[in-house]
């Protein structure tokens, strides 16, 4: 398979992913407009892509999820599927783990995040000695150097998303709440996929 044929591939893939989103959309909430989102007229998805892309470039986390991709598990999240669930309608249920990091990286945590076999607040105690390593803090919890980093993430997320009052998650709901009904989700997103298609390589 050509390289051209892989992105087409992966180009239909997605928009059939968006346009199921936009049919199965179940957030109805009324949300207050956000500082940093789209107005009523606009497309909400495209909302979510700048949004994320600001995240990125203030973060500077790293995914191997696209942008799409990721506009993509914030519509899912928000319709509560799992990390599993979403990873199998991006077309790789294996990629479960990716889709958790990329989640936590976008400040979206869930309830079963914290349910850490050790206490967090030791976790937090331990973190305040910068010298000590996470070797020594996985012996002092008596976990793995994995378990330990995964926690932080899920720590460093939740202090982030704090230190500007979830402003990032409420962009979200805003932009999921704020759809326009004279400009439906489905004709935007097909539109932004056909323009994506024509510009992949090989295309003439």
């Amino acid at each position: 398979m050509t390289e051209t044929d892989i992105t087409r591939e992966k180009t239909e893939r997605l928009r059939e992913i968006f346009l199921d989103v936009a049919d199965d959309s179940t957030v109805t909430e009324n949300q207050e407009e956000t500082p940093g989102t789209l107005g009523a007229n606009s497309d909400p998805t495209e909302a979510l892509r700048s949004i994320i892309r600001e995240m990125k470039q203030k973060y500077g986390f790293q995914t191997s999820l696209e942008i799409d991709e990721l506009a993509i598990l914030v519509h899912l999240f928000y319709d509560e599927y799992s990390d599993t669930a979403i990873a199998r309608e991006l077309g790789n249920a294996s990629r479960d783990k990716t889709v958790t990091r990329a989640r936590i990286h976008l400040q979206l945590l869930r309830e079963t995040d914290f349910n850490a076999p050790f206490d967090l607040d030791r976790l937090r105690d331990l973190r305040e000695d910068e010298e000590t390593s996470t070797k020594a803090i996985a012996e002092t919890l008596g976990v793995s150097k994995s378990t330990v980093r995964r926690y932080c993430r899920i720590l460093d997320a939740e202090q982030a998303a704090g230190a500007v009052d979830h402003r990032y998650q409420q962009q979200f709901e805003a932009a999921l709440a704020d759809s326009d009904p004279d400009r439906s989700i489905r004709e935007s997103l097909d539109s932004d996929l056909d323009d994506a298609l024509d510009a992949s390589p090989g295309k003439n």
